[in-house]
């Protein structure tokens, strides 16, 4: 399939990948805690017949240098540009805290069809990095909505990685005892997907080490069930977090972050997902 990519600098940097035909389906793709603007993934969706939009939403010019009070409407905006550019119906695809914006965005933009969110979280968490301000403490959440901060569960600063000094950190133990430590701020902190008319596609493994995915899933997946609506969790025991989709190439080892999984098994759970995937961005008359 012809592919048109154009770059995107305003407001956020970003690509936009249209098939050369043009499409009614839109998908907003987002990294993690990265930061990068994922052209693979876009351009492995546009490659289906959909327009892909991936943006920078942190890090970038004005933006935060970390994961700390970024505006949910820097990705209303970019439902907008899909929007613009002929999308009537609309998907977002995030993976880790990219997962936790796109369920966020589902739940504050009605326009928002579906959500594929990829070793996801069930809670809002605190910042990773600091904000506008250069600083990283005190602790303040993820996210804000039209001005105003979302609650969040912090993390427990007394948690210490196991393993010799400069070797890469499975950090999961730190999320779990966070939730322990702060049980009393989760009920607060739950993304509210009940209220979400989205479709949602929860994608996670069980050897994840960087947080719980899939527990946080499985939670989302009850309390989304509870109120109604389609929901699709697909799991593989040994996947770690960072699934890789079909035609993806292999995610490149970190030296300073374990994600547990295996290569083999990152790219089963991808393969099982990806007719959901698929299935649930065509709309309906597609199917």
């Amino acid at each position: 399939m012809n592919l048109v990519e154009h770059e995107v600098n305003r407001p956020w940097e970003g690509v936009l990948v249209t098939p050369a035909a043009g499409s009614d389906v839109g998908v907003l793709v987002l990294a993690g805690s990265s930061g990068r603007i994922e052209r693979e993934r876009a351009r492995l969706l546009a490659g289906q017949g959909m327009t892909a939009l991936s943006i920078r939403w942190f890090g970038g010019p004005g933006q935060p240098a970390g994961i700390c009070e970024i505006p949910l409407e820097t990705f209303t905006a970019a439902v907008d540009l899909l929007a613009r550019n002929g999308a009537r119906h609309i998907g977002v695809l995030g993976v880790s805290k990219g997962a936790e914006a796109a369920l966020l965005t589902a739940v504050h933009d009605p326009r928002v069809d579906v959500v594929i969110a990829v070793s996801p979280t069930s809670h809002v968490w605190c910042n990773i990095g600091p904000g506008l301000d250069g600083e990283d403490r005190p602790q303040r959440s993820s996210w804000t909505w039209r001005g105003q901060p979302l609650p969040f569960v912090p993390v427990d600063d007394s948690w210490t990685p196991a393993g010799p000094e400069g070797d890469p950190v499975a950090i999961r133990g730190s999320y779990e005892l966070s939730e322990r430590s702060f049980a009393h701020f989760l009920s607060r902190a739950e993304i509210p997907v009940d209220g979400a008319r989205a479709d949602l596609i929860l994608v996670a493994g069980g050897d994840d080490a960087m947080w719980p995915s899939l527990p946080f899933a499985e939670r989302l997946a009850r309390r989304r069930r509870s109120a109604g609506g389609t929901t699709h969790l697909v799991t593989h025991p040994d996947a770690g977090h960072r699934p890789r989709l079909p035609g993806e190439s292999p995610a490149p080892a970190s030296p300073y972050f374990l994600y547990g999984g295996t290569p083999a098994a990152d790219a089963l759970l991808g393969e099982a997902a990806w007719p959901h995937i698929l299935d649930r961005l065509r709309p309906t008359e597609s199917r």
